[in-house]
């Protein structure tokens, strides 16, 4: 197994929402080649959830600023 970790500093809570779905994304994207990639973050799966709504879907998820620490 290889392990990385990033630091990630002077980042904005939608800033941060939109980096977890964009790994998300490579995630996803990579799976049918073989790696397979854990993401561990603070209310990750609810961040997932939220990027993957379809415009004019209930927002009640949304995540807010405090929620993104």
């Amino acid at each position: 197994m290889r392990e990385i970790n990033i630091k990630i500093d002077n980042i904005t809570p939608k800033q941060w929402a939109n980096f977890l779905i964009e790994l998300n994304l490579i995630k996803d994207s990579w799976k049918r080649f073989g790696p397979r990639i854990s993401i561990k973050a603070k209310n990750f799966d609810k961040i997932i959830t939220w990027g993957r709504k379809k415009h004019g879907d209930i927002e009640e998820d949304r995540p807010g600023s405090d929620t993104l620490e």
